[in-house]
């Protein structure tokens, strides 16, 4: 984890554009009234037959995130190729391994013996392997395909495994060590190859106990661009300890694919730098989706193994300057939670961990330390870091050789709690026996739904588009996430009641009596306030993709569950064309903004609609089809000949790498652009609108840089900006007339709004967004609109958001205030301004749209 809360602000970040592989259109009824059945074939099969129709969104995850091998004995020996020898790796200064060297050390590590296995489980944003090293005793491929069974049935049929004499003497507990997921925390890296050679190399009864009865895997380097960049983040500028619940990063999706595949019982995150070294369970809150007094049980005592490793090496003198370790759920009160589900460890209780911690090395080497120290200082740092890291390896692994049938039922039992659909058992002495300190702050627990439905169209109340409530792509966007997640999801075959509501046929329904119910309902749930609950937090609190991702979610608290429902293994397609006449395309999802941005690429006319949707000409017809195909996207038949015409938007962006994917995402031509870019000359003809969320200083801009952009704002130019920062831009420009009021900075959550009719900008949107740090708008100015509002009393619906000390900035205090405005300037240059966080880290992708219109309609 290292540094707190960053806000990291892009002036020169890196990031590709999406690539989506195709997928057949399918049916959707269009806005303006019923249409016809598509024209192509396949419609309204069902996703879980071989050859039905998939979403946009599942081909690529299909193509994007390949199984890891399940079968096959060991050792697998794969001959690595070595990258070109890179003299600027940050690491070489450190005397660590750069990244270069990996693959030759791999490859020569595979020689020791049988015990070594490589795999490349994935490739890094900037295009670089990522390997994966198992370590094991040799497995015969029959052998491994029993461990393959063994496993399945935990996860499948946890009752039944349970019971099984052959998993209780023969079943290989899976540990998962992870490194370098920030790319300047180097060492656990270089622990992890001296970890390999040892065991390669030990002829102990203990290292051969260890591996005929465990397999170890080793994520050598989670972030090879940041390793070689000497950089937090990946090389498309994202804190990838940060991405769990979103999986937009390459990197995250390739260890959420290893957590399925290899289901590990216990789990390390090596970071750095935190002096003593910091060894987790946290403090409170905790994730209240987790079996958390089996997680309590087993973290609590590993710790105090690692901790008694780390401390026996020797360092903690006055001499090295190495503090004794923390272990923060003992030693601390707040401040350092395990509540979202964002980080590595924190993710990992939801595939199968009854254990996992963050582990932070005590002696800081990056940032300014990397700059300003001596090469033997430094080198003299990252060996104790690497001794750490190395220690807390170790002792993981005796701590699972020593348990590891206790462990294994814990893992088998967090499964089966879940699939019986049982209460979760609140941490106590009693249910924890043997870990001090337990007490009623420690306390978090949930009541799981019976289950939850993303309902299809054909009844009461249907959205025109076919779902009810909201879009079908923003639906199959969901379930295919689900799904990346390995929660189970069906499809109603008929129709069906539950809780007293009826629901279509086609109706997607998650089960919530199954294994991993923690993890469909930490992406399906609202969430909670727990404002009340602690003074601080590490990061952000709320996350609902239930509420955010645009889709309809119905939560059924009980009721008897009888669906003639088909498993779902990907969700089926939305793409749509109406066969005649001109074609509508609603604007209120991002992959609806990237369909139009692709149409006006093309040089296609299309024409803006009253109510904010694009009118595309039937002749257009082609063009549309291929993006119905591609994005999944539905094109409706109408008769409105639009307002006026729409056209491309090249947008100069001071934001963060966050808010950069997303405006790529939704195929927005983006240049980068920051203080020093604009004070250098920037040529404003290749530029439609100015976005700012930060990194961009009017105040600091030369008199030269401030005629340029004022000659742009001033001609056709437009802003839209982004919390305090963009707010700060519009009153340095003189632009819009408002006065922005700031919320207590720490807070951050979910939110109630309210969206303003017949907006061009949040017209459709959904009922809720995303704040960090937030901020409202009064003393409006003439001819500024207000475009949405919070919600009455108290808008937060989950996150942490108190009054600051003055009394003042909390959520009631925002409470029907605006939180989108916008208008045009007494120079004529178009505005909007948010007071809402609708990028915020690539996550919120229902409200993407907001941003997409508001730079769209300038």
């Amino acid at each position: 984890m290292g540094l707190p809360r960053p806000l990291l602000i892009a002036t020169a970040a890196l990031a590709g554009a999406v690539l989506l592989a195709p997928a057949p259109a399918t049916a959707v009824p269009g806005r303006d009234g019923p249409q016809p059945h598509p024209v192509r074939e396949g419609g309204g099969r069902d996703a879980a037959t071989a050859k039905a129709p998939l979403s946009a969104a599942a081909n690529a995850l299909r193509t994007a995130a390949p199984e890891l091998a399940k079968s096959g004995g060991y050792p697998r020996r794969t001959v690595l190729d070595a990258p070109p020898v890179n003299p600027a790796d940050k690491s070489i200064k450190l005397g660590l391994a750069p990244y270069h060297a990996l693959a030759p050390r791999l490859n020569a590590l595979q020689k020791l013996g049988d015990r070594v296995s490589v795999e490349v489980a994935g490739h890094s944003a900037g295009g670089h392997e990522l390997y994966l090293v198992t370590v094991t005793a040799p497995e015969t491929s029959r052998q491994a395909r029993e461990q393959e069974r063994m496993r399945e049935l935990i996860e499948n049929s946890p009752a039944a495994a349970a019971k099984d004499k052959r998993v209780k003497s023969a079943y290989k507990t899976p540990v998962f060590i992870n490194n370098n997921i920030h790319g300047n925390e180097w060492e656990g890296t270089d622990a992890a190859l001296k970890l390999i050679e040892e065991l390669a190399k030990a002829k102990d009864g203990t290292t051969a106990d260890l591996l005929s009865r465990n397999r170890v895997y080793l994520n050598v380097t989670a972030n090879p661009d940041g390793r070689i960049a000497g950089t937090r983040a990946n090389a498309n500028g994202f804190d990838l300890n940060r991405d769990f619940i979103t999986g937009s990063q390459p990197e995250a999706r390739a260890i959420r694919r290893i957590a399925i595949d290899k289901q590990p019982a216990l789990m390390l995150d090596l970071h750095g730098y935190v002096n003593g070294t910091l060894i987790e369970p946290t403090t409170p809150p905790h994730g209240e989706n987790y079996e958390y007094d089996l997680f309590l049980k087993n973290s609590y005592a590993n710790a105090l193994g690692m901790e008694k490793a780390v401390n026996g090496l020797g360092y903690t003198s006055a001499k090295d300057g190495v503090q004794p370790a923390v272990i923060p759920f003992r030693d601390e009160k707040e401040g350092w939670d395990d509540w979202p589900p964002i980080f590595t460890p924190q993710y990992m209780p939801f595939q199968g961990a009854i254990a996992s911690h963050t582990i932070e090395f005590p002696m800081a080497v990056n940032n300014e330390e990397y700059d300003s120290l001596p090469v033997a200082e430094l080198r003299r740092r990252a060996a104790i870091n690497t001794a750490v890291a190395g220690a807390a390896m170790r002792a993981t692994l005796d701590y699972t050789r020593t348990h590891r049938t206790s462990v294994i039922a814990d893992q088998i039992e967090t499964f089966r709690r879940g699939a019986a659909g049982e209460a979760q058992r609140p941490v106590s002495q009693e249910t924890v026996p043997g870990v001090p300190g337990i007490g009623p702050e420690d306390v978090y627990t949930t009541t799981f739904p019976r289950a939850y439905v993303i309902p299809a169209g054909g009844g009461p109340g249907v959205h025109p588009d076919g779902v009810r409530g909201r879009s079908a792509v923003a639906a199959a966007r969901l379930v295919d996430h689900l799904l990346a997640n390995d929660v189970r999801v069906e499809r109603a075959v008929l129709p069906f009641r539950l809780a007293g509501r009826s629901y279509p046929a086609g109706s997607y329904v998650v089960d919530m009596r199954q294994p991993k119910r923690g993890i469909a309902n930490v992406i399906l749930a609202d969430g909670r306030d727990i404002s009340a609950e602690v003074s601080t937090m590490y990061d952000i609190s709320g996350w609902s993709l239930g509420l955010l991702w645009g889709a309809t979610v119905e939560k059924a608290a009980e009721g008897e569950l009888h669906v003639v429902g088909r498993p779902v293994h990907a969700a089926a397609a939305t793409g749509y064309v109406a066969p005649f006449g001109d074609l509508r395309l609603r604007l209120e999802d991002p992959k609806e903004v990237a369909a139009l941005n692709s149409l006006l690429a093309q040089g296609i006319k299309v024409r803006r609609a009253a109510n904010g949707s694009a009118i595309v000409p039937g002749s257009a017809r082609g063009a549309a089809g291929v993006l119905a195909d591609r994005l999944g996207v539905a094109f409706a038949a109408t008769k409105e000949k639009g307002t006026g015409a729409l056209r491309r938007t090249r947008v100069a962006a001071s934001v963060t790498p966050g808010e950069l994917f997303a405006l790529r995402e939704m195929g927005f031509e983006v240049q980068p652009v920051s203080t020093a870019a604009l004070n250098s000359g920037f040529d404003w003809s290749k530029a439609d609108v100015l976005m700012v969320s930060g990194g961009l200083e009017y105040g600091k801009l030369t008199p030269a840089a401030r005629g340029a952009l004022g000659a742009f704002l001033e001609g056709d130019g437009g802003l839209v900006g982004l919390g305090s920062d963009g707010a700060a831009f519009n009153a340095g420009a003189g632009l819009l007339a408002v006065k922005p009021v700031a919320g207590n900075g720490d807070a951050n959550g979910v939110v109630r709004v309210a969206n303003t009719a017949g907006s061009p900008v949040t017209g459709g949107a959904p009922a809720h967004t995303f704040v960090y740090s937030p901020l409202w708008f009064t003393d409006l100015g003439p001819g500024v609109r207000v475009e949405q509002s919070y919600g009455s009393g108290n808008p937060l619906v989950a996150g942490h958001w108190r009054t600051a000390q003055d009394g003042r900035g909390g959520p009631k205090d925002a409470a029907g205030r605006a939180s989108i405005v916008s208008g045009t300037s007494a120079k004529g240059t178009a505005v909007v301004l948010f007071g809402t966080e609708p990028l915020f880290r690539d996550h919120p992708k229902g409200v993407f749209a907001q941003v997409g219109r508001a730079l769209i309609t300038r």
